[in-house]
């Protein structure tokens, strides 16, 4: 793990397992390493990218809270598989909240990313795979997509989700994207 954490430290950009598929993650705040899984996956900024941490404090910088209610519900369901969308920091950068005045966030339960999140702080977190192809749920997936263009490919185990986590606007409570 000292290896991987160097690596991001350094602006690298990795693939590691999530609790469903396959991630791609950098520093939050590395425009370049950001701009270059942008790139790879072939997205738009003005969409905006997950931040997973380790726990909620490693997201105090990018997020707020509405008010107490929505703290307790999001908080409820941490760690775990649920992503949530909350206002963002008037400093996050565009290239992180996209278009939007919120931010994708999720504390995550996935052994993996809690000790590479305990090491770096929050990461970028997007589905290894390139616009309009199936999320890698393997590493040989990962490099069949990206061949040597990553810094990383961290060998773990996925988690037992079948898909993607969901993801919940705070505010309503709208289910923006089925989980499983």
């Amino acid at each position: 793990m000292n290896q991987v954490t160097r690596i991001i430290f350094r602006g690298g950009v990795i693939a590691y397992p999530t609790e469903a598929v396959y991630g791609l993650g950098c520093l939050p705040y590395d425009y370049f390493a950001v701009s270059r899984i942008l790139d790879l996956k072939n997205r738009p900024v003005q969409k905006g990218l997950i931040l997973v941490a380790a726990n909620i404090n490693q997201l105090a910088g990018y997020i707020e809270f509405p008010d107490e209610t929505v703290r307790q519900r999001v908080l409820a369901t941490w760690p775990g598989p649920v992503t949530w969308v909350l206002p963002a920091k008037p400093e996050v950068p565009i290239w992180l909240r996209g278009q939007h005045n919120t931010i994708a966030v999720r504390v995550s339960k996935h052994d993996v990313i809690r000790s590479l999140c305990e090491k770096t702080g929050a990461l970028v977190s997007t589905s290894a795979n390139p616009a309009n192809r199936p999320p890698a749920r393997t590493a040989l997936k990962v490099r069949d997509y990206f061949g040597n263009s990553l810094d990383y490919i961290l060998h773990a185990s996925i988690g037992s989700n079948r898909l993607p986590t969901q993801i919940i606007e705070a505010y309503t409570g709208k289910i923006l994207r089925s989980g499983g």
